[in-house]
């Protein structure tokens, strides 16, 4: 069995990107589902497209530094992982930088 390249501590690192975000895409603006909503009405499909990811920057797992973290929704995600790169400025991560 392979180790995982995510710290152990990844889901509160995580959580703390998307606070800051304010449960919101940092690269399409989407509000995003936040702990405690009531999704109950909404789709799988939808609370699927709803929720908030975060992506590694440079796509390097070990790297945790918030500057390389951004909250994403998961088309968003995706599209960072199928074209290979992003297209959120340095200055939108910079974002994170003052709310560790």
């Amino acid at each position: 069995m392979s180790e995982s390249r995510y710290p152990k501590d990844w889901k509160k690192l995580a959580a703390v990107v998307k606070e800051a975000a304010g449960w919101k895409c940092q690269k399409c603006q989407r509000q995003c589902i936040r702990p405690g909503d009531d999704t109950s009405k909404l789709s799988k499909s939808e609370r699927r497209a709803n929720t908030l990811g975060v992506h590694h920057w440079n796509c390097t797992p070990e790297d945790n530094r918030l500057e390389n973290l951004i909250a994403v929704c998961s088309a968003c995600h995706l599209s960072f992982h199928n074209r290979g790169q992003g297209n959120v400025t340095i200055g939108q991560l910079s974002l994170f930088e003052d709310n560790p």
